[in-house]
């Protein structure tokens, strides 16, 4: 497989039109069109774009879009994986899922040690 269709791939792997995609190149749909069939090149200023910031919450390997080698996407740290998780909720308003989060958010600092105290206790409990 070469750079451009690893290039097509990371644009439907993103769940992303040409359009959109040409968006963030500023390109235009036919220019995206012309780098996935091979026509023209992709440069170090589109792999850039493609790498700097997540793509709909997707952070795009360099190593691979250029060499194939390793996966489409960088693992999320724990942080975005949370900030992920908090988008999540806050679509869903009323679930259960955002009013547990939003009772968290109320602990005090005494509350989240008795909290971390019952967590420890549970997987203790676990492991016998």
């Amino acid at each position: 497989m070469n750079i451009n269709e690893r290039f097509r791939d990371i644009r439907k792997l993103c769940d992303m039109s040409q359009e959109q995609l040409g968006n963030i190149l500023g390109l235009s749909r036919s220019g995206v069109s012309e780098i996935e069939s091979g026509r023209r090149n992709v440069t170090d200023k589109h792999i850039r774009l493609l790498t700097i910031d997540s793509i709909n919450g997707k952070f795009i390997n360099e190593e691979w879009l250029r060499t194939g080698k390793g996966e489409p996407f960088k693992p999320l740290t724990r942080a975005q994986s949370i900030t992920d998780f908090a988008a999540d909720i806050i679509k869903e308003d009323d679930s259960f899922k955002a009013r547990l989060i939003e009772a968290l958010s109320k602990l005090s600092e005494d509350d989240w040690k008795v909290l971390e105290g019952i967590a420890e206790k549970l997987a203790d409990n676990k492991k016998d």
